[in-house]
């Protein structure tokens, strides 16, 4: 009785709060304007401010002129100062906490600050403003009635500085979130925050069994596990058999699509909801506003100033920004964002299309580079470079060239990568450098390293060795003959894969 009052009066507030949301499509540039100015005040009072003068800024072509467009290899000095307990290095005061995420080349993993302002004013009042959001669209919802079931990651203190933590930010949120808010989580968060993903899922599966979860939310990979873990345990078809009461699922991170008649196996119902978001480590950017559309609105009030550089313009190696009242519809950017965990002008890696600039809405479309990350394990191409060149070195032999794509999870197996390798002479033992190539993109790629752990997840690479000529094949039937055309060496779809397989002549 009185979680249903609960939620009565959480609905009746998060009405009220949709104001912020109709502001957002009405009002957008002068919401940007006052985010730039509120960051740009904070960016004075920083070392990184002092470094690029940011005391004669004035205005935003000030800011675009003075200050560099940057990658997590750019700062990552900066940040490992902050690290180490330095004070305003990019954010005024002192910085606590830093979410972990993998995908660099300086690093096995890098570090996002978390600052307050950011934690509250972007992570937390976007949680809010997508409940609204939520809300609005399905009034039925009983997100505050039920439990909501956590998939989060890890903390743990920074080797070199104690003082500081580290973790996935989800965890960093629970962490710090009230205690009136506990009793609508599942499980404890003594379980939530365990390292070992394995003992994790174990003990998720027995406490919630009983449960009456409502929603869920969280990387499509581990939840299929845990839920086919669930289902093992109490011998019933589905999860609606578990879980009578559940309504909704907020995904985002990786392409869902590959998932989705996973989930319809394991929920069958027409009505339940699947809420696309846009929630990364660097911020919450935005979240699916209507129910049969995926494109997501833009959070622009929320402690984040947005600018795109044109992917055409990005791929020539220009980067230029343009503010959020430029862009145009159906048009590809790189997104580059300044933000109150003190990345200015900061390039996550992401590129998104505009499906709607009245209201400005959004599908992400990719990376600006190659990577594969259909099950949240972020590897780069530079991640599986240097891991073939370490086990290449390991084995004397050489590659001429290679591509990797998924493989989909499916009832019969678990997912994986495979490869497609050329060498200019193969090894003697094909599964024993596989087996290696495994091991070295897991010490490269900590986020891999997770999803392969004990084969949960992820199995260990499928590798093929491909005859001389094979990819050259492939390029010539495309037209792309000429030291200016490469082959794709990661996707997160098999297409390319599959094509230059027709190619393999024995």
């Amino acid at each position: 009785m009185i979680y249903s009052w609960f939620n009565s009066i959480i609905k009746g507030y998060l009405k009220y709060r949709y104001g912020r949301i109709q502001k957002m499509y009405t009002d957008p540039k002068t919401l940007q304007i006052e985010q730039f100015n509120i960051l740009l005040e904070n960016l004075k009072e920083t070392h990184y401010g002092v470094i690029y003068n940011a005391n004669k800024i004035q205005d935003y072509t000030d800011f675009r002129k003075a200050i560099p467009v940057v990658e997590y290899e750019d700062i990552h000095t900066f940040i490992e100062q902050a690290m180490m307990g330095e004070d305003s290095i990019l954010w005024p005061g002192k910085t606590e906490y830093f979410a972990k995420s993998s995908g660099t080349t300086n690093d096995r993993s890098k570090f996002i600050p978390i600052t307050d302002h950011n934690l509250f004013e972007n992570h937390i009042t976007s949680s809010w403003d997508a409940m609204s959001i939520l809300y609005s669209i399905l009034p039925e919802a009983r997100i505050f009635e039920g439990k909501n079931l956590l998939m989060n990651g890890s903390l743990s203190s920074y080797p070199k500085n104690p003082a500081v933590t580290v973790g996935d930010v989800s965890a960093i949120l629970l962490s710090k979130s009230p205690m009136v808010g506990r009793p609508f989580f599942t499980p404890n968060f003594e379980i939530a925050l365990l390292s070992d993903w394995e003992e994790k899922l174990e003990k998720i599966a027995d406490h919630c069994i009983k449960e009456d979860v409502v929603n869920f939310a969280g990387v499509p990979t581990w939840t299929i596990v845990l839920f086919n873990k669930i289902l093992e345990k109490t011998g019933k078809k589905n999860m609606l058999e578990v879980w009578p009461n559940l309504k909704t699922y907020l995904h985002g991170g990786v392409n869902f699509e590959p998932y989705l008649n996973q989930f319809k196996a394991l929920i069958p119902s027409d009505s339940f909801l699947y809420m696309e978001v846009y929630n990364a480590s660097e911020g919450y950017f935005a979240f699916q506003d209507q129910k049969d559309d995926k494109s997501m609105l833009l959070l622009i009030d929320n402690a984040v100033f947005y600018e795109f550089i044109p992917l055409d313009e990005f791929n020539h190696g220009v980067k230029n920004p343009i503010p959020l009242w430029e862009v145009e519809k159906d048009k590809q950017y790189c997104i580059v964002v300044s933000t109150s965990s003190g990345l200015w002008r900061y390039l996550p890696g992401d590129t998104v299309v505009f499906t709607s600039i009245h209201p400005y809405r959004i599908k992400i479309s990719g990376r600006s580079k190659h990577f594969l990350n259909v099950f949240g394990e972020e590897v780069m191409v530079s991640n599986t470079d240097h891991a073939l060149s370490l086990t290449c070195d390991e084995f004397n032999v050489q590659v001429n060239d290679y591509t990797a794509a998924p493989i989909f999870m499916n009832k019969e197996g678990k997912g994986g990568h495979e490869w497609l390798v050329e060498f200019l002479h193969p090894p003697d033992d094909l599964p024993a450098f596989a087996r290696a190539l495994d091991l070295h993109l897991q010490k490269i790629n900590s986020d891999y390293e997770a999803k392969r752990t004990k084969d949960i997840a992820l199995q260990n690479l499928v590798m093929h060795a491909v005859p001389p000529g094979t990819f050259q094949n492939w390029l010539k039937s495309k037209g792309r003959v000429g030291g200016q055309h490469k082959v794709p060496r990661l996707s997160n779809k098999r297409e390319t894969l599959e094509e230059i397989k027709k190619f393999i002549v024995q």
